[in-house]
């Protein structure tokens, strides 16, 4: 994060002409296991990575919120003493909307100007949205020496995605980017928003591979799949899929279409993959874990339906030499994105040959490829 910081801190001086009173990090996610679980009120089991959003931010004396976007070299401007509505471009909303529901708690805070520099690929399901919103929300936090729980402050970065982005996301993303623990991946009931740190053994390293499958969650199936849960859990007379069985979802099987049984199908066997996985992980069970991956991406593939070929083809290459000794699968939304695989420290080297060797050869796509540790969330980066 060193080298974005800088680069914000440059941009910033040349921008607005003095130095920033503050600047902040907020990384982004791999989810390990645990997909499309979170807005069912499952389980989750994420980590924060290496690669994130800084933000390089000053006080100002008025309401005005400058921001600049150093990624697409853009920026906006909006005031806080008049309605935030919605803008033209696409990022900026992110931006506008944690401001919006920060403010209307928060009324005394005024204006800022914002750097915004991120090394979150984006469209990779690695939640460079999270990222922004996380790091916004903590500048703000900072800046005005605001009380706020961090549980709360990612809540209300995922308002500003659900109601103002219009993405109806879980909590995990922001959860996560806020709340990341170094060396370890978080478990997390989305439910009681309880968390265990789980420990990533030091043998594996937490490998992230792009398909460069482009997807964009807001245009895409993303809230068909959460309708399809609902449905599922009105027929089973629950308020969650989290509160499903197999049993349950059986006996019902009759009375639901075959799609919306296999998306409660994928959910209910996922939460109880998730829990198991946490536990392998803190077992250093390898064999399990990677057991579990795969079973993961299998009912993602069959029964969410929310892989890609390409993504598929991915997931096989690095199965191949991988064997039992780590785990891979699709992570994110889906659709498109990236692969996470947990791989011994001493065999990422021929993963990454692998991959390079099959995956162009196979899909006519270059990959990129990440290799990742786990680190804290949100925080100052020191001047």
């Amino acid at each position: 994060m060193k080298q974005l910081a800088q680069e914000s801190l440059k941009h910033f001086e040349k921008i607005y002409g003095y130095t920033p009173h503050h600047i902040i990090q907020a990384p982004g996610r791999v989810n390990i296991i645990g997909e499309h679980t979170d807005y069912n009120d499952g389980f989750v089991l994420p980590c924060a990575i290496n690669y994130g959003t800084v933000i390089a931010s000053g006080r100002r004396n008025d309401h005005k919120v400058n921001v600049a976007a150093l990624n697409f070299e853009q920026q906006d401007q909006f005031d806080l003493r008049h309605p935030i509505t919605n803008s033209a471009t696409g990022w900026a909303n992110y931006v506008r909307g944690v401001f919006k529901y920060i403010f209307e708690l928060y009324p005394h805070i005024q204006g800022m100007d914002l750097t915004i520099y991120g090394n979150v690929p984006l469209g990779s399901g690695l939640s460079s949205s999270a990222a922004l919103e996380v790091s916004i929300a903590t500048t703000i936090k900072t800046l005005y020496d605001l009380s706020v729980d961090p549980k709360i402050l990612a809540q209300l970065c995922q308002k500003a995605e659900n109601q103002f982005v219009g993405m109806n996301c879980g909590i995990m993303d922001q959860f996560i980017s806020t709340l990341g623990q170094k060396d370890h991946a978080l478990l997390i009931d989305c439910r009681s928003l309880e968390t265990q740190s789980i420990p990533i053994p030091s043998e594996l390293s937490v490998v992230i591979v792009n398909s460069n499958v482009k997807h964009g969650l807001v245009d895409s199936e993303y809230n068909l799949r959460r309708q399809q849960c609902e449905e599922a859990s009105s027929i089973l007379k629950v308020s969650k899929l989290r509160d499903a069985t197999l049993t349950l979802l059986e006996a019902n099987k009759s009375l639901m279409t075959n799609v919306v049984y296999r998306r409660a199908r994928h959910i209910i066997t996922e939460n109880t993959r998730t829990l198991e996985a946490a536990k392998a992980l803190t077992q250093n069970d390898i064999q399990t874990m990677g057991i579990l991956m795969a079973k993961s991406h299998n009912s993602m593939k069959d029964d969410f339906e929310i892989t890609t070929p390409a993504i598929d083809i991915l997931v096989d290459i690095i199965k191949t030499p991988l064997g039992d000794k780590g785990g891979v699968r699709m992570t994110g939304g889906g659709f498109g994105g990236c692969v996470v695989a947990l791989v011994p420290n001493n065999q990422v080297e021929i993963i990454r040959h692998a991959v390079e060797q099959n995956y162009y050869r196979q899909t006519g796509l270059k990959e990129s490829f990440y290799l990742c540790h786990a680190m804290n969330g949100a925080d100052i980066v020191p001047i």
